[in-house]
């Protein structure tokens, strides 16, 4: 590698901590917080979505999402996010991270607001309008994964980047917690305002006309924040590391860095790097391996599959908890009967049950990351999570009779919370973090997507998988339209398994604290071996080319 290039990622790698840093924590995070609010308010809205569109005269019951609507509503989103996870990826390699970066926030925030406005005379097409609006929400979101990872690794600092990247991904939390406190507010503001009685009393006038309004609402208050963070988004410059590694401009990665990060980079402004003599400029990185490449496998390989396996074990467990946690907290009679409740009611228990789950585990997991994962190091950190999930998994899940009885079910939301607390300071923060630390520049982004997608395909199993395995194992009691399945109980113990698969996959993970993104990528080797052989090339070129003299 040329010397500008080593000085120009030297500076990056020990440039101190500066107020762009924090600026890009919070524009790369507003994303975050629309995507988990984005994704997880619909849970709060499922029960209610059921009572409107789905209501059956004289059922003993409200109305409830038939099994294939609740599972599209629930997963198609999430489809949405693989793809954009794929695509978006693939594409911040190719243009860049700054072109593509803007693209996915307009689209959160368009589908945000169409989501809320679903319309049709029958349930079924106001079903089939929200989901539409639902993938392609999803699909924005899953490109921001990539990107926002991405870009935050490639300012960072070799000693805070874990933070930094962390403190992203964190956002997510406040996210989940703005949703409930949201719900929270609208639906009571809406019942006092529409008074109306418990469904087993007037199963009709449980359900007031504007109850419509209120999930709509809470679904399209989810564009504001990505909005207010766009222009923001737009004025950040492409990463230094990107324009000097793939696009090959030093003097362009050189201004960048003296812009935003305040870092006198005169002298590398002056040493622009050149092509090799003989080479058109797209044949510049001739050499370098490519991605699935045998090279790659054997540099990367194990890599990719720890990232891939861990993730994907991981969202399994988390989305279905999160998606779910309505259905666990009613099973356990920590939310009172459905038909004890109107409508409205309803929303606001369960958002309120979600929301201190929000406070007291799920917030303060993330950030408990931020504070210490350039301390103790990923691998520790998703070592330990995975452990502790799987300990209180099954810990629920073995005793869980005991659980159901009411003066246990304290208990059971004190261990069910610290389930979630150390899934967000262990492997949901870490397997976000290291897929943008370990893998090369010119493939970073697609990495970290393929990443990112093989999780989001864990969630799709979660959501769609957990809605029929959590039924009761007696058909008569479970929900509408649902087939007998294996109990909670049982799904429980399934996913305190799956947590267990997680923890032996860790190991195929590397340790990336305090070591530079280069380093880890060993793309500086990359680029001298690449160099020799178009050197090399060139010179057999010249050689044949030669005629001597006689």
């Amino acid at each position: 590698m040329a010397g500008e290039q080593v000085q120009v990622l030297n500076a990056l790698d020990v440039a101190k901590t500066q107020w762009y840093h924090f600026t890009a924590i919070i524009i790369a995070g507003m994303g975050f917080f629309t995507d988990a609010y984005d994704l997880f308010c619909v849970s709060l809205v499922t029960k209610l979505l059921g009572r409107i569109y789905y209501h059956v005269d004289g059922a003993a019951k409200p109305g409830t999402l038939p099994p294939n609507v609740s599972a599209a509503v629930n997963g198609v989103a999430f489809c949405g996010t693989l793809s954009g996870q794929l695509f978006f990826g693939w594409l911040g390699d190719k243009l860049g991270r700054k072109k593509v970066y803007g693209m996915t926030l307009m689209l959160m925030v368009i589908c945000s607001i169409a989501s809320g406005l679903s319309f049709g005379r029958e349930p079924k097409s106001i079903m089939a309008t929200l989901c539409f609006f639902r993938f392609w929400l999803g699909f924005g979101i899953g490109g921001d994964y990539p990107l926002s990872a991405t870009i935050m690794s490639e300012y960072s600092n070799k000693k805070t980047r874990g933070a930094f990247i962390a403190a992203v991904f964190a956002m997510q939390g406040f996210g989940i917690l703005a949703g409930g406190v949201f719900a929270i507010i609208i639906s009571s503001a809406f019942n006092a305002r529409f008074t109306s009685p418990a469904y087993e009393v007037n199963p009709i006038s449980s359900t007031v006309p504007e109850a419509d309004f209120v999930w709509r609402i809470i679904v399209m208050v989810g564009a504001l924040p990505a909005g207010l963070t766009y222009y923001w988004r737009m004025k950040m410059p492409e990463t230094p590391r990107y324009t000097a590694l793939v696009a090959k401009n030093m003097k362009q990665a050189a201004a960048d860095m003296s812009k935003v990060l305040n870092i006198d980079m005169e002298a590398e402004q002056q040493n622009a790097e050149k092509p090799l003599p003989g080479l058109a400029a797209e044949d510049r990185s001739t050499g370098l391996y490519g991605l699935f490449s045998r090279q790659f496998v054997r540099r990367h390989g194990l890599h990719l599959l720890g990232t891939t396996s861990t993730w994907f074990l991981l969202d399994i467990a988390f989305y279905s908890q999160n998606l779910f946690q309505k259905d666990i907290f009613s099973a356990v009679g920590w939310l009172p009967p459905a038909k004890t409740m109107n409508a409205i009611e309803e929303v606001y228990r369960i958002a309120r049950a979600q929301t201190l789950i929000a406070l007291c585990s799920t917030v303060p997991g993330y950030w408990f990351t931020v504070a210490l994962i350039d301390r103790m190091g990923r691998f520790a950190i998703q070592l330990m999570g995975f452990f502790f999930m799987t300990v209180f998994m099954f810990a629920l899940a073995i005793p869980y009779d005991h659980w159901t009885h009411k003066e246990n079910h304290i208990g059971f939301v004190v261990i069910y919370s610290l389930t979630f607390f150390f899934a967000n300071f262990g492997p949901n923060a870490t397997t976000f973090v290291v897929p943008a630390e370990i893998f090369p520049a010119r493939f970073r982004s697609t990495c970290h997507g393929i990443s990112a997608a093989s999780g989001k395909l864990g969630a799709i199993i979660g959501a769609f998988g957990f809605l029929y395995l959590a039924q009761n194992q007696d058909k008569a009691k479970a929900d509408a339209g649902y087939p007998a399945g294996i109990g909670i109980r049982n799904a429980l113990i399934v996913l305190g398994g799956v947590n267990f698969f997680g923890l032996l996959f860790t190991f195929l993970v590397p340790e990336s604290k305090g070591k530079s993104l280069e380093q880890m990528s060993g793309e500086l080797e990359d680029e001298v071996e690449a160099k020799q052989a178009l050197e090399h090339q060139q010179q057999q070129a010249y050689s044949s080319r030669t005629v001597p003299v006689l």
